[in-house]
């Protein structure tokens, strides 16, 4: 990938955005770009376990907001529907679950912690709505840069 996020932030730093430092990664991948399409959920993933699993993932990162809601999102399940869908990646402003398992993906996820529990009730969710993420408004269509350094959003592609 021929991209540093430092880099970038030091020769766009009208156009990118830093979200703030409290994401981990949990997945295979730590470096990964792409389209961003967004989800805001409320506790239960049903509605972004459906996406991953039925949509094409190639160039595209999923940003899901929970507002940091203490319930795991995504685990080793939602990283093989990923996975299989060529997904480059999952950011979470929130917690995810299974980590010795979704470390074995080649994909990236990046979240706010880990959660053993899942919320079981079925919630509706959206996808493709705008969302805020700490301070940072992310629409549908931006685009994401993740390294070790950080999580860049850009409003279009830069790299």
């Amino acid at each position: 990938m021929g991209f540093f996020t430092a880099d970038m932030c030091d020769e766009y730093p009208d156009q990118t955005e830093v979200l703030g430092p409290k994401f981990s990664s949990y997945g295979g991948n730590r470096k990964f770009s792409g389209e961003i399409v967004t989800v805001k959920l409320d506790k239960n993933n049903k509605v972004l376990a459906e996406y991953l699993k039925n949509n094409d993932g190639h160039n595209k990162v999923v940003v899901v907001d929970v507002e940091e809601k203490y319930f795991a999102v995504v685990g080793d399940n939602l990283m093989k529907f990923a996975s299989d869908n060529k997904f480059e990646g999952i950011i979470v402003n929130g917690y995810v679950r299974d980590t010795v398992t979704t470390k074995e993906f080649d994909l990236g996820l990046y979240a706010k912690g880990t959660c053993p529990r899942k919320y079981i009730p079925v919630q509706d969710g959206e996808i493709g709505v705008d969302i805020n993420i700490d301070d940072v408004e992310i629409k549908n269509g931006d685009y994401i840069y993740v390294d070790q350094d950080g999580i860049v959003i850009t409003k279009e592609k830069i790299v």
